[in-house]
């Protein structure tokens, strides 16, 4: 039987640890603890690698800890702007939203885009009816408030400025959540959620939910999660070219993954991280930032969970 595997991460950044109280830190790893536990749960029941990615997905984006679903920042609008994508490395089929607002689970209406269209990338307007053709519930803006990230927002409205977190200017953190996995019959997928930039405008879009970018997944190489700068990721299609290292190159997943984040995307003046997992249940967790919430945890033993270096 295969190695299954998961991996997980909550986003990068400059996580100062003096910034972190204990009761904070026991907070972001009971979460990650949770999402963690519940894709493994369906990966160990025989389920597959996409159901478990979207299952540890929601419970990251049902916290308010995280820029995802529930912890989505503020746009400059004072509204929430949500991207999400998820990739099957079996079919190569892929889903992606952007610029959904309302919508619990990001993730849940890109897996409906993978499995209920034609299409990958639906966005605004559009990706709404499609929610609402499915039958998903609208929720209320109170149901996506939250005081710390108001004020965030507050101290940044109606300046040019922008934040690619959800912390303080001084722990500036890419708030993105995602999960990769490789379940038991050795099929892997990726998923990546955001709430994007605070006080961000012209409905700006970054690379989670861009097929190739920051999410990928394919049988022959590896699926991937991407966390940073958005704008340096696009640009240099990391997830992408982490698979192109893998199978032109014939790079294992960690020396893929390390030859991106460690030297070719810091070569274009971008920061962050990935999780990465290959169809043997290898996984690499690398980031060039000072921290990365992330957890993985795998059939042969092997378990993390860590959020500094």
């Amino acid at each position: 039987m295969n190695t299954f595997s998961i991996a997980i991460h909550g986003g990068a950044g400059t996580l100062v640890k003096g910034m972190m109280t204990a009761d904070l830190e026991a907070q972001y790893k009971s979460v990650l603890k949770e999402a963690l536990a519940a894709g493994y749960a369906v990966l160990e029941n025989g389920g597959t690698s996409i159901d478990a990615v979207e299952k540890a997905v929601i419970i990251l984006e049902d916290s308010h800890l995280f820029n995802a679903g529930k912890g989505a920042v503020f746009t400059a609008d004072e509204t929430h702007e949500m991207d999400a994508s998820i990739m099957d490395g079996k079919t190569l089929n892929a889903g992606a939203v952007s610029l959904i607002s309302g919508i619990k689970n990001p993730v849940s209406l890109a897996k409906d885009v993978m499995e209920k269209s034609e299409h990958v990338f639906l966005a605004g307007e559009g990706a709404m009816q499609f929610a609402k053709m499915n039958a998903y519930k609208i929720e209320k803006d109170t149901y996506f408030y939250d005081e710390f990230r108001h004020q965030q927002w507050l101290e940044i409205k109606d300046t040019d400025s922008f934040q690619l977190d959800h912390a303080t200017k001084k722990d500036s953190k890419f708030g993105t959540v995602g999960a990769v996995a490789c379940d038991k019959n050795g099929n892997i997928a990726a998923a990546t959620s955001t709430g994007g930039m605070t006080n961000k405008k012209f409905g700006r879009v970054g690379d989670s939910p861009m097929i190739g970018a920051g999410n990928y997944a394919n049988n022959k190489t590896c699926a991937i999660s991407c966390t940073g700068s958005g704008e340096f990721f696009i640009r240099g299609v990391v997830a992408y070219d982490v698979a192109c290292l893998m199978e032109h190159k014939g790079l294992s997943v960690e020396e893929a993954s390390n030859e991106v984040i460690h030297k070719r995307i810091l070569e274009i003046g971008g920061d962050g991280g990935l999780i990465a997992v290959d169809a043997k249940g290898n996984i690499a967790m690398p980031f060039n930032t000072e921290g990365m919430y992330r957890a993985s945890k795998s059939s042969n033993g092997e378990e993390e969970l860590s959020i500094y270096k």
